[in-house]
């Protein structure tokens, strides 16, 4: 669903916004992907609104555990995801190096891909949306439905096999999910399994959505200083 609406969003704004294929004007690139952001997400959070009501209490924060506590879930967040984005995720690509020289490029590829041209507004509209939505909005689905939906079928696996299956699993559909390749899919996947344990650690999505908007922070800071050289 979420992939329909998003494929149609970004048609009407290709045809009603002008993002040429041929004519040599400028693309809007952030209208294109916002357009398709928002039509993930329709998908993402429609999911999560349609089994609260159905089969929960009709509550997120119940359901799924979406709710944040400044303490801790700020400074583990922030801990959690700057130490992923700089030492743990590089720390996973260290062995392919040698068999991929050009892995710098492949690994910067869905970064610049989601940015594209954009600058000044666009691309501060650009990083509101993928500091603060995505994080809330993926984490409400793969850490929350997702991830609790395997808790209690796994249940029967035992008190921390279960949980440890449901978070590898989650982590995996996290990396894939994206469409950027196993090799991304690996180091995401990665990021994927420290998102899962503070979900299963603390109960609820307040410290892996800051540790999610601190990765996407750390990578557009990194772009949008790129963009001044």
């Amino acid at each position: 669903m979420g992939s329909l609406v998003s494929a149609v969003l970004v048609a009407v704004v290709t045809l009603v916004g002008g993002v040429p294929t041929s004519s040599g004007r400028p693309q809007q690139v952030p209208a294109v992907v916002i357009a398709s952001l928002v039509g993930l997400w329709v998908g993402l959070l429609g999911a999560a609104l349609v089994t609260s009501r159905a089969w929960g209490s009709g509550r997120l924060s119940r359901d799924f555990g979406l709710r944040l506590r400044p303490w801790p879930d700020l400074p583990i967040g922030v801990a959690a995801g700057l130490g992923s984005q700089f030492v743990l995720v590089p720390a996973v690509y260290i062995p392919l190096r040698p068999s991929f020289p050009h892995l710098n490029r492949v690994l910067s590829h869905p970064a610049l891909s989601l940015t594209g041209h954009a600058r000044g507004a666009g691309f501060a509209v650009l990083a509101v949306f993928i500091v603060l939505g995505a994080p809330v909005v993926e984490e409400l689905f793969f850490r929350g439905l997702l991830l609790r939906s395997l808790d209690r079928s796994l249940a029967v696996a035992g008190r921390w096999a279960g949980p440890a299956v449901a978070v590898v699993a989650t982590a995996a559909a996290f990396g894939l999910a994206h469409g950027e390749g196993l090799i991304i899919a690996l180091g995401l996947g990665v990021f994927g399994l420290v998102l899962g344990v503070l979900a299963e650690a603390f109960h609820r999505l307040g410290p892996g959505i800051v540790a999610h908007a601190t990765f996407n922070c750390a990578t557009v800071v990194a772009l949008a200083l790129a963009r001044l050289h």
